[in-house]
């Protein structure tokens, strides 16, 4: 199968290991991942925060990069990037009388995959220990991101995932499906409440005594990851690819590129 990787903005800028990731573990069960140049932003935070006509020339963008015969799916590691590809696109091309963009969209949409969901619906990928190789012998704990599981009903696909990797120990995150407080500009236009989502899903995290926290997006990891590093934790975060991704001949550093990562939302 030949796959489309959409790097999202904040994997592309801060975690380009995330996408690597993603590739390697699409190669290692013998697909091709190609990378359509033209994509960029898909334009989430300008709709999430009402500007719709500035964000029309970027989902036509987005559309005119994967609007192609090049490649039989799409994936990204960002479930609210692929809920914003697959709902506000469309929705978006309609409210501003695009007909023909709204069609395209669509397209583009039923084509596209949140990557645990592409692992788990169409490649049938069950058991990332012996189908992927992956070994990851370190305890952590899982946050599922809002979007995947609202939008996307995601369900326990990315959870099913982790707990099949060799060698891990999965803790129960209590209350789990709380936001973690980023939501994009949310967490700019209201700070104050952002922080005090943020404070409560820390200290869950660290209660489970796990050695970091993955999950299925960057941005809610970028988040998580400065508050659990601005309050001297120990605790990390990393993107659930890098953990499909590492194997015994090949383990992923959590104590360097990823405490990085986690520190860079300070």
């Amino acid at each position: 199968m030949r796959i489309a990787l959409f790097a999202t903005c904040i994997v592309d800028a801060m975690y380009p290991s995330t996408a690597r990731a993603t590739a390697a573990v699409l190669e290692r069960l013998g697909h091709e991942v190609v990378f359509p140049a033209g994509q960029a932003c898909c334009g989430q935070m300008h709709m999430n925060s009402g500007y719709f006509p500035e964000a029309l020339p970027v989902v036509r963008n987005h559309v005119e990069a994967f609007d192609t015969g090049d490649y039989d799916v799409a994936v990204a590691p960002s479930g609210s990037c692929v809920a914003s590809v697959k709902h506000q696109h469309p929705m978006l091309a309609r409210a501003c009388g695009d007909a023909g963009l709204e069609k395209r969209a669509e397209e583009v949409g039923a084509r596209t995959y949140e990557f645990a969901q592409l692992l788990t619906d169409v490649l049938g990928v069950t058991d990332a220990a012996e189908q992927l190789g992956s070994w990851f012998p370190h305890k952590v704990t899982y946050h599922p991101s809002c979007h995947g599981m609202r939008l996307l009903r995601l369900g326990d696909r990315q959870l099913d995932l982790l707990q099949t990797v060799g060698g891990i120990e999965v803790a129960p995150l209590p209350s789990a499906d709380q936001c973690c407080g980023f939501g994009g500009t949310f967490s700019i236009k209201n700070s104050q409440v952002s922080t005090a989502m943020l404070e409560d899903k820390a200290a869950n995290i660290v209660s489970t005594g796990a050695e970091l926290c993955t999950g299925g997006d960057a941005s809610c990891l970028m988040h998580i990851g400065g508050g659990l590093s601005r309050e001297g934790t120990g605790v990390t975060t990393l993107h659930l690819a890098e953990i499909l991704a590492s194997t015994r001949d090949n383990p992923v550093d959590i104590t360097g590129e990823a405490r990085l990562a986690g520190r860079s939302g300070r």
